[in-house]
This record gives structure tokens, C-alpha cells and sequence, in this order.
């Protein structure tokens, strides 16, 4: 007799995900860089353990014209008082107003993976 076993497989609701993902992977390897494949492997968790950082932490820990990438959602509780690039995979609408009043910018993974393809300069938080 042959035992079996509940294996609940995980699939991404939100069809951006796995191509992101894939997406992620193949520039790590192309560019070989580690970077792109431990975000790839942040998003490849269930969503509820993605990171959801607020204003103030990115303020707490990022320097003037750093750019800060959440994988995750960047919410807009507390101040931003430094001009940074943040760069994550969902943003609030409040987050994304007080990002740009301070003269900072909004970039998604795949914009940045666009524009800085080796990673380099790019602090993670969580």
C-alpha cells in the first residue's frame, strides 16, 4: 500500500507575480547577479509574508539619493524627509504622494531591473 500525502501546491493569483519572478531569475543569470534572484526568491513566498514597509522606516534607514527596494508594499504611514528612489512591487496611493513631494520616485522591479540591470547600489529592506 502506498501512502499519500496532502501536498498543496502554491499558485500566484496575481499574474504579474510568476512572470516577475521569472523575470528575476533569468536577469540574475544573465547579469549574473545575486541581487535579482533574492528578490525572486522574497516574492516567490506566500503574499502575506511579503514586506510591508512604511515612510518612516525607509526614513530611519536610507540615505539622501539612495535608491531602497521593498520587495513588497511601501505604505505611507509616518514622514519621508529625504529625497530616495524607492523601488518596490506595490505601492499605496498615500505612499507614492509623499514620496513625490519630497522630490523622490516611484519605480517598480521591473523599471529598475530595466534601468540598473546589474543592481548595484541598491540597499534591500523588510
Amino acid at each position: 500500500m502506498s501512502k499519500t500525502t496532502n501536498v498543496k501546491i502554491q499558485r500566484k493569483t496575481n499574474p504579474r507575480t510568476p512572470v516577475l519572478i521569472a523575470a528575476l531569475k533569468e536577469g540574475s543569470r544573465l547579469n549574473e547577479v545575486a541581487i535579482w534572484r533574492d528578490v525572486a526568491k522574497r516574492l516567490e513566498k506566500p503574499g502575506k509574508n511579503y514586506a510591508q514597509v512604511n515612510l518612516s522606516k525607509i526614513n530611519r534607514y536610507a540615505k539622501d539619493g539612495e535608491t531602497v527596494l521593498i520587495a513588497g508594499k511601501v505604505l505611507g504611514a509616518g514622514l519621508l524627509e529625504k529625497e530616495v528612489t524607492v523601488v518596490a512591487y506595490n505601492f499605496s496611493a498615500t505612499a507614492m504622494d509623499k514620496i513625490a513631494e519630497v522630490g523622490g520616485k516611484c519605480l517598480t522591479i521591473e523599471q529598475i531591473m530595466e534601468e540598473n540591470p546589474k543592481g548595484s547600489g541598491i540597499k534591500i529592506l523588510q
